[in-house]
């Protein structure tokens, strides 16, 4: 196993952790950020980590450690998504419904609407499979934290659907 030069670590092959991870990555930012913008921020996540790998000094939960990079790409494209118009032809004179053609559940939609830990707490749980010591160390909180705002985020989401 190759050794990160800078600290000692012993690193699995860069490839490798791509190979291991990059489908349950995918599905996560793709529930977090939708369809489209889910390649742009998939080639982020692993360009950021690509940079960062080695200088890692702790190799122990190499999962979480790209999941905490997904997790900020994912914030990168919600924070990018409220300072840039949607471009339309032209805007209709009565506001549209969804058709029954959706591109995806109105779930996540629901789901993506939460504050920002909340968001990624569910979707880490529900959309990556982690556990809560897992989703703590992507989010970098406690277990007891990850699990109340996985908590918090399905209570706020069935107040919505009762009174939707």
């Amino acid at each position: 196993m190759p050794t990160s030069r800078s600290t000692g670590v012993k690193l699995p092959p860069f490839q490798l952790l791509l190979d291991r991870h990059s489908g349950e990555l995918f599905r996560f930012l793709a529930a977090s950020v939708g369809p489209v913008d889910a390649e742009d921020a998939f080639q982020e996540t692993f360009l950021s980590a690509l940079r960062a790998y080695p200088k890692l000094r702790d190799a122990s939960n190499l999962r979480a450690w790209l999941f905490q990079i997904a997790h900020r790409k994912a914030l990168d494209v919600h924070r990018g998504r409220a300072r840039r118009p949607i471009p339309v032809e032209e805007l209709p004179e009565v506001a549209t419904g969804v058709d029954g053609g959706e591109r995806e559940p109105q779930l996540w939609r629901a789901v993506r609407r939460l504050p920002d830990k909340q968001r990624t707490a569910v979707f880490l749980r529900f959309a990556a499979d982690l556990d809560y010591a897992q989703i703590g160390a992507a989010l970098d909180c406690s277990e007891p934290a990850a699990r109340q705002n996985v908590r918090a985020g399905l209570a706020t989401i069935r107040k919505g659907w009762a009174h939707g």
